[in-house]
Protein backbone atom coordinates (compact mmCIF):
# COMPACT_ATOMS: atom_id res chain seq x y z
CA UNK A 1 0.00 0.00 0.00
CA UNK A 2 1.79 3.47 -1.44
CA UNK A 3 1.94 6.28 1.35
CA UNK A 4 0.32 9.37 0.71
CA UNK A 5 2.09 12.58 -0.96
CA UNK A 6 3.71 14.46 1.67
CA UNK A 7 3.67 18.51 0.82
CA UNK A 8 6.65 20.03 1.81
CA UNK A 9 5.98 23.98 3.57
CA UNK A 10 7.68 26.54 0.93
CA UNK A 11 10.79 27.07 1.98
CA UNK A 12 11.66 30.11 4.04
CA UNK A 13 15.17 31.96 5.26
CA UNK A 14 14.77 30.07 8.33
CA UNK A 15 15.69 27.22 6.25
CA UNK A 16 18.84 28.75 4.99
CA UNK A 17 22.17 30.13 7.09
CA UNK A 18 23.24 33.43 6.54
CA UNK A 19 25.95 32.52 4.92
CA UNK A 20 23.72 30.78 2.30
CA UNK A 21 21.62 33.96 2.10
CA UNK A 22 24.74 35.96 1.36
CA UNK A 23 25.73 33.24 -1.23
CA UNK A 24 22.35 34.07 -3.34
CA UNK A 25 22.89 37.29 -3.14
CA UNK A 26 26.28 37.45 -4.60
CA UNK A 27 25.31 34.99 -7.20
CA UNK A 28 23.44 38.04 -8.26
CA UNK A 29 26.24 40.70 -8.54
CA UNK A 30 28.43 41.00 -11.57
CA UNK A 31 32.43 40.81 -10.85
CA UNK A 32 33.49 43.86 -9.05
CA UNK A 33 35.53 46.46 -10.95
CA UNK A 34 39.69 46.77 -10.27
CA UNK A 35 38.35 49.92 -8.09
CA UNK A 36 36.78 47.67 -5.42
CA UNK A 37 39.85 46.09 -3.58
CA UNK A 38 37.78 44.30 -0.77
CA UNK A 39 34.53 43.07 -1.70
CA UNK A 40 31.86 41.07 0.09
CA UNK A 41 33.06 38.87 2.55
CA UNK A 42 35.31 40.73 4.71
CA UNK A 43 34.46 42.88 7.44
CA UNK A 44 34.04 45.95 5.62
CA UNK A 45 34.62 47.10 1.92
CA UNK A 46 37.43 48.40 0.83
CA UNK A 47 37.37 51.23 -2.36
CA UNK A 48 39.37 53.02 -4.25
CA UNK A 49 38.27 56.44 -4.76
CA UNK A 50 38.10 58.54 -7.76
CA UNK A 51 40.71 61.46 -8.30
CA UNK A 52 39.39 64.47 -8.26
CA UNK A 53 35.77 63.60 -7.50
CA UNK A 54 33.78 64.37 -4.40
CA UNK A 55 31.96 61.33 -3.11
CA UNK A 56 28.12 61.93 -2.47
CA UNK A 57 26.22 59.55 0.46
CA UNK A 58 22.92 58.86 1.02
CA UNK A 59 20.33 56.23 2.94
CA UNK A 60 17.01 55.58 2.98
CA UNK A 61 15.24 52.82 5.55
CA UNK A 62 12.33 51.05 4.24
CA UNK A 63 10.15 49.16 6.34
CA UNK A 64 7.05 47.27 5.78
CA UNK A 65 3.85 48.51 7.45
CA UNK A 66 5.69 52.20 6.82
CA UNK A 67 6.93 52.70 3.83
CA UNK A 68 5.25 49.23 1.81
CA UNK A 69 2.61 46.91 2.79
CA UNK A 70 3.61 42.85 1.41
CA UNK A 71 -0.17 42.52 0.71
CA UNK A 72 -0.23 44.10 -2.56
CA UNK A 73 3.56 45.41 -3.19
CA UNK A 74 5.38 42.49 -5.41
CA UNK A 75 8.50 41.13 -3.71
CA UNK A 76 10.41 42.32 -6.80
CA UNK A 77 8.91 45.45 -6.38
CA UNK A 78 10.23 46.12 -3.07
CA UNK A 79 13.76 45.21 -3.84
CA UNK A 80 13.88 48.26 -6.81
CA UNK A 81 12.16 50.54 -4.16
CA UNK A 82 14.64 50.39 -1.88
CA UNK A 83 17.04 51.20 -4.38
CA UNK A 84 15.44 53.57 -6.03
CA UNK A 85 14.75 55.92 -3.42
CA UNK A 86 18.43 56.06 -2.69
CA UNK A 87 18.86 57.13 -6.54
CA UNK A 88 16.53 59.65 -6.92
CA UNK A 89 18.93 61.08 -3.38
CA UNK A 90 22.11 61.00 -6.27
CA UNK A 91 20.05 62.09 -9.03
CA UNK A 92 19.24 65.37 -7.00
CA UNK A 93 22.88 66.19 -6.14
CA UNK A 94 23.84 65.12 -10.17
CA UNK A 95 25.94 62.23 -8.92
CA UNK A 96 26.89 58.93 -10.79
CA UNK A 97 25.86 56.33 -8.45
CA UNK A 98 28.56 54.42 -7.67
CA UNK A 99 28.46 51.49 -4.22
CA UNK A 100 25.68 50.82 -2.50
CA UNK A 101 25.61 49.27 0.69
CA UNK A 102 22.19 46.37 1.57
CA UNK A 103 20.94 45.88 5.16
CA UNK A 104 18.05 43.68 5.57
CA UNK A 105 16.45 42.62 8.83
CA UNK A 106 14.35 39.89 7.93
CA UNK A 107 10.71 37.77 9.39
CA UNK A 108 11.96 34.15 10.29
CA UNK A 109 8.69 33.52 7.60
CA UNK A 110 9.75 35.24 4.71
CA UNK A 111 9.36 32.87 2.04
CA UNK A 112 12.97 31.44 0.10
CA UNK A 113 11.17 32.73 -3.05
CA UNK A 114 10.20 35.98 -1.57
CA UNK A 115 13.64 36.96 -0.50
CA UNK A 116 15.05 35.87 -3.83
CA UNK A 117 12.72 38.29 -5.91
CA UNK A 118 13.48 41.10 -3.05
CA UNK A 119 17.46 41.02 -4.23
CA UNK A 120 16.33 40.70 -7.94
CA UNK A 121 14.23 43.75 -8.21
CA UNK A 122 17.31 45.00 -6.55
CA UNK A 123 20.13 43.98 -8.29
CA UNK A 124 18.17 44.47 -11.62
CA UNK A 125 18.18 48.28 -11.33
CA UNK A 126 21.33 48.08 -9.86
CA UNK A 127 22.79 46.69 -13.08
CA UNK A 128 21.07 48.90 -15.25
CA UNK A 129 23.05 52.41 -13.50
CA UNK A 130 26.07 50.08 -13.00
CA UNK A 131 26.11 50.51 -9.07
CA UNK A 132 28.09 47.95 -7.37
CA UNK A 133 27.04 46.13 -4.42
CA UNK A 134 29.95 45.90 -2.11
CA UNK A 135 28.42 44.74 1.02
CA UNK A 136 25.94 45.18 3.87
CA UNK A 137 24.15 43.00 6.89
CA UNK A 138 21.87 40.38 7.35
CA UNK A 139 19.73 40.12 10.42
CA UNK A 140 16.70 38.19 11.99
CA UNK A 141 13.75 40.54 12.55
CA UNK A 142 10.91 39.97 15.42
CA UNK A 143 8.81 42.05 13.45
CA UNK A 144 8.49 43.32 9.50
CA UNK A 145 10.56 43.25 7.03
CA UNK A 146 13.09 45.86 6.84
CA UNK A 147 15.50 47.40 4.11
CA UNK A 148 18.45 49.72 4.83
CA UNK A 149 20.70 50.67 1.69
CA UNK A 150 23.52 53.47 1.76
CA UNK A 151 24.42 54.47 -1.39
CA UNK A 152 27.77 56.31 -2.57
CA UNK A 153 27.96 58.48 -5.63
CA UNK A 154 30.70 60.58 -7.09
CA UNK A 155 30.36 64.09 -8.92
CA UNK A 156 33.60 66.57 -10.02
CA UNK A 157 34.56 68.85 -7.10
CA UNK A 158 32.60 72.16 -7.05
CA UNK A 159 29.82 70.47 -9.28
CA UNK A 160 27.51 69.27 -7.01
CA UNK A 161 23.75 70.20 -7.04
CA UNK A 162 21.89 71.52 -4.22
CA UNK A 163 18.80 72.61 -3.09
CA UNK A 164 20.58 75.78 -2.16
CA UNK A 165 21.57 77.50 -5.17
CA UNK A 166 18.10 79.14 -6.38
CA UNK A 167 18.24 82.89 -6.93
CA UNK A 168 15.23 85.13 -7.90
CA UNK A 169 14.29 85.45 -11.10
CA UNK A 170 15.24 81.74 -12.36
CA UNK A 171 12.95 79.42 -13.96
CA UNK A 172 11.46 76.44 -12.24
CA UNK A 173 11.17 73.57 -14.13
CA UNK A 174 9.69 69.73 -13.04
CA UNK A 175 10.72 66.63 -14.90
CA UNK A 176 8.52 64.07 -16.12
CA UNK A 177 4.43 64.37 -14.33
CA UNK A 178 2.64 64.41 -10.84
CA UNK A 179 0.18 62.32 -9.07
CA UNK A 180 0.67 59.06 -11.09
CA UNK A 181 2.06 57.33 -7.65
CA UNK A 182 -0.33 58.46 -5.59
CA UNK A 183 -3.10 57.62 -7.39
CA UNK A 184 -1.37 54.05 -7.79
CA UNK A 185 -0.67 53.57 -4.17
CA UNK A 186 -4.53 54.54 -3.77
CA UNK A 187 -5.62 52.45 -6.75
CA UNK A 188 -3.75 48.93 -4.90
CA UNK A 189 -5.70 50.22 -1.56
CA UNK A 190 -8.97 50.27 -2.76
CA UNK A 191 -8.29 46.74 -4.94
CA UNK A 192 -9.54 43.95 -2.95
CA UNK A 193 -7.71 41.69 -4.71
CA UNK A 194 -4.52 41.71 -6.89
CA UNK A 195 -6.81 41.61 -10.39
CA UNK A 196 -4.86 44.10 -13.12
CA UNK A 197 -5.94 47.66 -13.36
CA UNK A 198 -9.20 48.40 -15.80
CA UNK A 199 -7.09 50.61 -17.99
CA UNK A 200 -3.62 51.13 -19.15
CA UNK A 201 -3.84 54.51 -17.31
CA UNK A 202 -4.31 53.04 -14.36
CA UNK A 203 -1.61 50.14 -14.70
CA UNK A 204 0.95 53.40 -15.58
CA UNK A 205 -0.11 54.34 -11.96
CA UNK A 206 0.42 51.75 -10.16
CA UNK A 207 3.47 50.92 -12.12
CA UNK A 208 4.70 54.57 -11.03
CA UNK A 209 4.06 53.54 -7.76
CA UNK A 210 5.67 50.32 -7.77
CA UNK A 211 8.80 50.67 -9.44
CA UNK A 212 9.82 54.38 -9.62
CA UNK A 213 12.19 55.46 -12.00
CA UNK A 214 14.87 58.12 -10.59
CA UNK A 215 16.13 60.56 -12.84
CA UNK A 216 19.68 59.82 -13.21
CA UNK A 217 20.62 60.40 -16.20
CA UNK A 218 18.80 63.95 -16.50
CA UNK A 219 20.45 64.91 -13.29
CA UNK A 220 23.95 63.95 -14.29
CA UNK A 221 23.65 65.93 -17.26
CA UNK A 222 22.49 68.62 -15.36
CA UNK A 223 24.98 68.83 -13.03
CA UNK A 224 27.63 68.52 -15.72
CA UNK A 225 26.61 70.97 -18.10
CA UNK A 226 26.19 73.35 -14.85
CA UNK A 227 22.40 74.19 -16.31
CA UNK A 228 20.95 73.99 -12.82
CA UNK A 229 21.09 76.31 -10.15
CA UNK A 230 19.72 74.20 -7.29
CA UNK A 231 17.91 70.39 -7.79
CA UNK A 232 16.20 68.25 -5.48
CA UNK A 233 13.65 65.33 -5.61
CA UNK A 234 9.99 65.49 -5.03
CA UNK A 235 9.81 61.88 -2.60
CA UNK A 236 7.50 63.65 0.10
CA UNK A 237 5.37 65.94 -2.99
CA UNK A 238 6.21 69.45 -4.97
CA UNK A 239 4.54 71.71 -2.40
CA UNK A 240 6.95 70.49 0.38
CA UNK A 241 9.76 70.59 -2.18
CA UNK A 242 8.91 73.57 -3.27
CA UNK A 243 9.17 74.94 0.44
CA UNK A 244 12.22 73.13 1.36
CA UNK A 245 14.12 74.88 -1.45
CA UNK A 246 12.64 78.43 -1.11
CA UNK A 247 14.08 77.98 2.48
CA UNK A 248 17.43 76.28 1.78
CA UNK A 249 18.02 78.82 -1.17
CA UNK A 250 16.44 82.19 0.73
CA UNK A 251 14.14 83.02 -1.96
CA UNK A 252 10.10 83.05 -2.89
CA UNK A 253 8.41 80.79 -5.02
CA UNK A 254 5.26 81.30 -7.67
CA UNK A 255 3.95 77.94 -9.57
CA UNK A 256 1.69 78.52 -12.29
CA UNK A 257 -0.69 75.77 -11.10
CA UNK A 258 -2.19 75.63 -15.01
CA UNK A 259 1.48 74.63 -15.86
CA UNK A 260 1.45 71.38 -13.45
CA UNK A 261 1.88 68.49 -15.53
CA UNK A 262 -0.96 66.46 -13.80
CA UNK A 263 -0.64 62.90 -14.97
CA UNK A 264 -3.90 62.19 -16.91
CA UNK A 265 -4.29 58.38 -15.14
CA UNK A 266 -4.35 60.18 -11.96
CA UNK A 267 -6.33 63.27 -13.07
CA UNK A 268 -9.13 60.44 -14.43
CA UNK A 269 -8.65 58.88 -10.99
CA UNK A 270 -8.94 61.52 -8.36
CA UNK A 271 -12.03 62.78 -10.76
CA UNK A 272 -14.06 59.90 -10.12
CA UNK A 273 -13.11 59.89 -6.66
CA UNK A 274 -14.45 63.80 -6.86
CA UNK A 275 -11.06 64.32 -5.25
CA UNK A 276 -9.54 67.68 -6.25
CA UNK A 277 -6.36 66.26 -8.88
CA UNK A 278 -4.38 69.30 -8.08
CA UNK A 279 -4.11 68.83 -3.87
CA UNK A 280 -3.53 65.39 -4.60
CA UNK A 281 -0.61 65.93 -7.49
CA UNK A 282 0.88 68.45 -4.91
CA UNK A 283 0.92 66.78 -1.83
CA UNK A 284 0.53 63.05 -2.57
CA UNK A 285 4.24 61.99 -3.26
CA UNK A 286 6.30 59.03 -4.08
CA UNK A 287 6.45 60.73 -7.79
CA UNK A 288 10.78 61.25 -7.39
CA UNK A 289 10.52 63.30 -9.99
CA UNK A 290 13.43 66.40 -10.07
CA UNK A 291 12.46 70.09 -9.21
CA UNK A 292 15.35 72.13 -10.82
CA UNK A 293 16.10 76.12 -10.52
CA UNK A 294 17.46 77.49 -13.90
CA UNK A 295 18.89 80.47 -14.50
CA UNK A 296 17.26 82.52 -17.62
CA UNK A 297 20.23 82.42 -19.76
CA UNK A 298 20.87 78.20 -19.02
CA UNK A 299 17.11 77.58 -20.14
CA UNK A 300 17.45 76.23 -23.80
CA UNK A 301 20.36 74.02 -22.37
CA UNK A 302 18.19 72.82 -19.91
CA UNK A 303 15.71 71.69 -22.14
CA UNK A 304 17.85 70.75 -24.66
CA UNK A 305 19.78 68.35 -22.06
CA UNK A 306 16.24 67.01 -20.90
CA UNK A 307 15.40 66.01 -24.47
CA UNK A 308 18.72 64.04 -24.16
CA UNK A 309 17.87 62.51 -20.80
CA UNK A 310 14.38 61.00 -22.45
CA UNK A 311 12.46 63.17 -19.75
CA UNK A 312 9.84 65.60 -20.09
CA UNK A 313 10.68 68.84 -18.18
CA UNK A 314 7.92 71.68 -17.53
CA UNK A 315 8.54 75.19 -16.70
CA UNK A 316 6.28 75.53 -13.59
CA UNK A 317 7.07 79.03 -12.04
CA UNK A 318 9.68 81.01 -11.02
CA UNK A 319 11.59 82.21 -7.82
CA UNK A 320 10.95 85.52 -6.83
CA UNK A 321 12.90 88.13 -3.91
CA UNK A 322 10.25 88.23 -1.49
CA UNK A 323 10.31 84.52 0.74
CA UNK A 324 6.43 83.52 0.18
CA UNK A 325 5.58 80.05 -1.90
CA UNK A 326 2.63 80.73 -4.02
CA UNK A 327 0.06 78.97 -6.59
CA UNK A 328 -0.92 81.06 -9.09
CA UNK A 329 -4.64 80.19 -10.24
CA UNK A 330 -6.48 81.65 -13.65
CA UNK A 331 -9.49 83.68 -12.63
CA UNK A 332 -11.69 85.52 -14.62
CA UNK A 333 -9.99 88.60 -14.33
CA UNK A 334 -6.26 88.39 -13.15
CA UNK A 335 -4.59 85.69 -11.78
CA UNK A 336 -4.67 84.89 -8.05
CA UNK A 337 -2.34 84.02 -5.91
CA UNK A 338 -2.91 82.76 -2.89
CA UNK A 339 -0.03 80.56 -0.08
CA UNK A 340 0.59 77.26 -1.41
CA UNK A 341 -0.77 74.36 1.30
CA UNK A 342 2.60 73.08 2.57
CA UNK A 343 1.53 69.48 3.20
CA UNK A 344 3.62 66.42 3.06
CA UNK A 345 3.83 62.65 4.52
CA UNK A 346 4.73 63.01 8.02
CA UNK A 347 6.79 60.31 9.16
CA UNK A 348 6.27 60.20 12.94
CA UNK A 349 2.46 60.78 13.29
Amino acid sequence: MSSPTSHQPPATVADRSETELIARIQERLPSPPPWVLVGIGDDAAVVEPERSRAEVLSVDALIEGVHFDRAFVPPDAIGHRALAVNLSDLAAMGAAPRLALLSMALPLALGLDDFDAIIGGFTALAARHRLHVVGGNLTRSPGPLMIDVTVMGTVKRRQALTRAGARAGDALYLSGTLGAAGAGLQMLRAATSHQPPATSAAAACVDRYLRPEPRVKLGLLLGRNRAASACMDLSDGLADAAYHMAEASGVGMTIDADALPIDPGAKAWNESRHADAMTEALTAGDDYELLVAVRPRARRRATALAERAGVPLTCIGTCTEDRAVLLRRASAGAPVDAALTRQAYAHFR
